[in-house]
């Protein structure tokens, strides 16, 4: 997606990057630990353009349910989430999601319904919307610049990292920003975006154009992540447009300035699915696995995907295992046009890169070389079809003692 001259800075303050946003997170009781921020609030100075992507499980959160009907005219204000508990399965959950919403509405003079609510935790409970309301008043009260830090460590569960990027670029000679938060180290398989997102920018844009962005993007970084092959009930992917970057409006999918504004958003999307990956439950090593040479896009998709998914793939990386027959194994029983003859397979860190696998058979490689570069944390998965053009690349994590001693204990 990106193109070779496309040129961006990384800058700091995450999603207070854009101009016009400020955030807070605040201990509101959710979570046991006093010293963890528990509820998040992100604020536009003025109203936005916004686009959101969510969760295909059948069984959604009540947030889902609420921010689809409040997103229905692609506008937005306000996003407040909490973590600790998903909202998900309960009778009164889209009553209390709206509660959530007119609270911090009524502390922002706001309408309910230009507020996006999300939560996340554990599924089934009922949320204590006590605490909450409670906590309004000092959520909203701070709210700041340098907020972007307290608001990322608010919605973590899991995770043993907060998860933030952000960059400038420019679009027809001004400065554009972009930033985002995200969450998410477990129930990791999106199919449509994945865990948590929120992602703001100053860009002046079309909220049918945004819209298509959003989509399109997350299919090439959230939708090509995988932790544990589990699709969350409560993913979203949400993008807030305040136009405050005094751009010309980005109203032609064919215009540069539209092409500039979806590489922008592709870089930090792919920032932070990258640090999912990499921040996986128990996780010791994030895997990337790039597919070339595929007749069509969906095939290279589904082998890159195929692979990171693997319990075998995944069990041998963490094992330093040079075991790449389950690489192959993989590619094989994935979806897509491909013929097995023609596949080279090469692995690769910053210790080297060794070819293990031509024309669908054992290459002639050198085991120490290959096991002393599977001690490194990153490792690379190269996969070349030998049939086209087409390519894509996935993210994952390494599967370890450690992801089942968090998820035989995640209740409790």
């Amino acid at each position: 997606m990106l193109t070779k001259d496309f040129n961006y800075t990384v800058i700091p303050n995450g999603v207070c990057a854009a101009q016009g946003f400020v955030a807070s997170g605040v201990h509101c009781g959710l979570r046991k630990n006093k010293n963890r921020p528990d509820l998040a609030l992100i604020y536009s100075e003025t109203m936005c353009q916004a686009a959101a992507v969510y969760t295909q499980n059948r069984v959604k959160g009540a947030p889902i349910y609420v921010t689809q009907r409040h997103l229905a005219n692609q506008q937005a204000q306000a996003i407040i989430i909490n973590s600790g508990n998903a909202n998900t399965c309960n009778p009164d959950g889209e009553e209390k999601a709206q509660i959530m919403c007119q609270t911090i509405a009524d502390q922002l003079a706001i309408a309910a319904s230009d507020v996006v609510v999300a939560s996340t935790g554990i599924i089934g409970e009922s949320l204590p919307i006590e605490l909450i309301v409670d906590a309004a008043p000092a959520l909203k009260n701070q709210l700041s610049r340098e907020g972007n830090d307290q608001a990322a460590a608010a919605i973590l569960t899991t995770d043993t990292c907060q998860k933030e990027y952000a960059i400038s670029l420019e679009i027809a000679g001004k400065t554009v920003n972009i930033g985002g938060i995200s969450k998410g180290s477990g129930m990791i398989h999106p199919n449509m975006a994945t865990m948590l997102c929120f992602v703001t920018t100053d860009a002046a844009i079309e909220s049918t154009l945004l819209q298509q962005a959003v989509r399109d993007v997350t299919d090439e970084t959230f939708n090509m992540i995988s932790v544990d092959g589990d699709t969350s009930t409560n993913d979203m992917v949400t993008v807030l447009a305040s136009s405050l970057a005094d751009n010309t409006l980005i109203s032609d999918s064919n215009s540069a300035e539209y092409q500039s504004f979806v590489q922008g958003l592709y870089v930090v999307l792919m920032q932070l699915s990258r640090k999912i990956a990499q921040d996986g439950e128990g996780a010791s090593k994030l895997l990337e696995c790039q597919v070339t040479g595929a007749k069509e896009k969906s095939t290279a998709r589904f082998v890159a995907k195929s692979i990171i998914t693997s319990s075998l793939v995944k069990s041998a990386m963490f094992g330093q295992d040079p075991n790449w027959g389950r690489i192959l194994c993989a590619i094989g029983y994935s979806d897509g046009d491909f013929a097995i003859e023609n596949v080279q397979v090469d692995l690769a860190s910053t210790k080297g890169r060794e070819t293990v696998c031509l024309n669908g058979s054992r290459a002639d490689f050198d085991v120490k070389k290959l096991e002393s570069i599977l001690t490194e944390d990153e490792i690379f998965i190269y996969v070349d079809l030998g049939q086209g053009e087409a390519k894509a690349t996935a993210w994952g994590c390494d599967l370890t003692y450690d992801y089942v001693k968090i998820n035989a204990d995640y209740h409790t």
